[in-house]
Parts: C-alpha cells; sequence; structure tokens
C-alpha cells in the first residue's frame, strides 16, 4: 500500500539509508535530501536522490512539491565529538543553523510532521549509572551534544507554534547492517567501536584502541548501549505512524536498552569471527562517561522491542565489510 513521499534529509548516510529501505519496505516513497558531504549515492536505493544543502530553501520546496511529501526526517548534521570541540561553531553553524533553515523551509512548504535524529550526547555525563530516562537532566558536556539539543528544542517550539507535530529519538549507539547486504557502515573517518574491531580482526588497520581500562565498571572499560541500525530503523517507522496518527512532542531513547563492556564486545567479536582482535590500552578519552545505558520503556510501550543481538550486529557488520572490501587469501 501506497502511504506517501518522506522526505528524509541525510538518506545517504548509514541510519538514514537503512530507515529509507525501512521506509520503502512499509509502503512509503523516501525522498533523499544530501549533499554527500558524507553520504555516499550509492546507498541511496529505494527512491529519487536530491544532491543539495538542507538550508537550501529553494531545493526543499521544490522536492516537496514535486514529490506531495507528507512528512520529513532530519538526519543530516555533524557528528564528531572530537571535531565539535576543535571547531565549536562549525557544529553550532551545521547542527543548529542549517537545521532551523531546513525547518523553515519544510514549515513554509506546510510539511507538519516532522522526526529528527537526536543523540544520547544531550544528556552529557549522568549523575548515576542507571539507565537513563528521557525526562532525565540534559546537560552536554561537547558542542555536539548541545548543537543536537539546541536543535531539538527549536524544534520542539517551532511545532508548538505552528500546530505541527515533531518526534525526536535519542540515539545510543547504533551498530550492525543491512541483513541483506545491501547497506553498511562506511564513515571516513571511522570512529564507531564495532566497525574499528572487524577492520582490526581483519588486519586491514593497526591494532584497535582501547581507551582506559580504570573506569568503576565490572572490567574497567566503558558500558555502552548497542542497537542494531535495523531495529533502530523499525522504531523510526513506528514513531513516524504515531506523528501521522496525531501525537506531538515525541522524545524517546533508542537503544537495546542493556550495557556491555568494551571488553565484553571484544570477546564476543572475537567468538563471532573466530579469530583474535588486536587490541592495545590507551588512555581515556575526556568526557567518556563510565556508563552509557538507555531506558528503552517509552519506545517499547509503544510496542517496540529489538530483535537483534550484539553478536548479530558484529557478524553483520563483518559481513557487510567482507563484501565491500573482500580480503586477499594469503
Amino acid at each position: 500500500m501506497k502511504r506517501g513521499a518522506i522526505l528524509v534529509a541525510g538518506g545517504a548516510g548509514y541510519i538514514g539509508s537503512h530507515v529509507c529501505k525501512a521506509l520503502a519496505t512499509h509502503g512509503y516513497l523516501p525522498v533523499t535530501l544530501d549533499d554527500l558531504s558524507s553520504g555516499h549515492a550509492r546507498a541511496v536505493q529505494w527512491g529519487p536522490l536530491v544532491q543539495a544543502d538542507i538550508a537550501d530553501a529553494d531545493a526543499v520546496a521544490r522536492t516537496v512539491r514535486a514529490h506531495d511529501v507528507v512528512g520529513a526526517l532530519h538526519f543530516a548534521a555533524k557528528s564528531l565529538v572530537g571535531e565539535s570541540v576543535r571547531e565549536p561553531l562549525k557544529y553550532f553553524r551545521e547542527n543548529v543553523g542549517k537545521g532551523v533553515a531546513f525547518l523553515e523551509a519544510l514549515q513554509t512548504a506546510g510539511v507538519a510532521n516532522i522526526l529528527f535524529s537526536s543523540t544520547a550526547a544531550v544528556y552529557g555525563d549522568p549523575a548515576q549509572p542507571r539507565p537513563i530516562r528521557e525526562d532525565d537532566a540534559t546537560r552536554p558536556i561537547n558542542p555536539y551534544g548541545a548543537s543536537k539539543l539546541a536543535f531539538e528544542e527549536a524544534l520542539r517550539g517551532a511545532t508548538r507554534a505552528s500546530g505541527g507535530r515533531c518526534g525526536i529519538l535519542r540515539y545510543f549507539n547504533a551498530a550492525g547492517a543491512d541483513s541483506d547486504g545491501d547497506l553498511g557502515e562506511d564513515h571516513d573517518p571511522e570512529t564507531h567501536l564495532i566497525p574499528l574491531i572487524v577492520r582490526a580482526s581483519r588486519g586491514d588497520t593497526p591494532p584497535l584502541t582501547v581507551y582506559g581500562q580504570d573506569y568503576d565498571t565490572r572490567d574497567g572499560t566503558p558500558i555502552r548501549d548497542y542497537v542494531h541500525v535495523e531495529d533502530l530503523a523499525s522504531a523510526h517507522i513506528l514513531v513516524l505512524k504515531q506523528l501521522f496518527n496525531g501525537r506531538t512532542d515525541i522524545v524517546l531513547n533508542a537503544g537495546a536498552g542493556q550495557g556491555v563492556t568494551v571488553r565484553e564486545v571484544l570477546r564476543a567479536a572475537e567468538d563471532c569471527l573466530e579469530r583474535p582482535v588486536p587490541a592495545v590500552v590507551g588512555a581515556r578519552r575526556d568526557g567518556d562517561p563510565p556508563v552509557l545505558v538507555a531506558d528503552t520503556g517509552g519506545l517499547e510501550a509503544l510496542g517496540w522491542k529489538p530483535q537483534k543481538s550484539l553478536h548479530d550486529m558484529i557478524r553483520s557488520a563483518a559481513a557487510w565489510r567482507e563484501k565491500t572490501s573482500p580480503r586477499i587469501a594469503s
């Protein structure tokens, strides 16, 4: 059943492209708007690609008219924490300034349903090592998190004023690749743990660096919450339907609801891949909290539950890497 066109800003990126596939599977037409500064044209497989900046109001208006867009998903952002510390103005310009321009263009064009890709970085360093709830304090500790929180506030205020509907998903750690092998994680530079583990295990890169092993956790390494990118994509479909059904101002955590340490991820990878993962220990990174785990009760109350395990994330990431960069037999 055809459900209408959805404008996907950043749909050529890692999470955005997986959500585009999920949209198509559920009968929507994903229309990708992406400047391809970090996304990949080859990832746009289920609908048209409009190559433009999200702050280009004319391009947004033309695209909405051409495809009769009924909703928008906003993934386009800069997302490297370290870079945000070095270049904070870049992050506020890209993530807030351009985001507001995109939002204004959508409202002018009459798009009332908007779902935003946010981050657990808005919480900063949690005061308590328990799963984080959506009503916990938001105290970002880097410009990346601050810029995402600033756009959250702009979006919520604008939709309240206009009578529109908005949703916000605060991601924890997305991982894995499409189970059909169509899509995967392909960042440059790559900063995420699981693809770095896969590359190190293949000998594609130097040994993995474990940043700190003196945290107050069960093995001394940080605890994080990993959610499979396909489970994350299904959460977007669910929340988008909530918006179409009239709900608004939805703010939900998107994670698996359980934490694993870096060492536990390494052991799981060695089990899945049946080969060692060379690793060295480095110093802690500034601003890395010991524990970041989502309370996912809000999403689960809507009927969502993650279906895929940490082993699924590792296996699918490894399969994607092998497909796109096959190893040469020695």
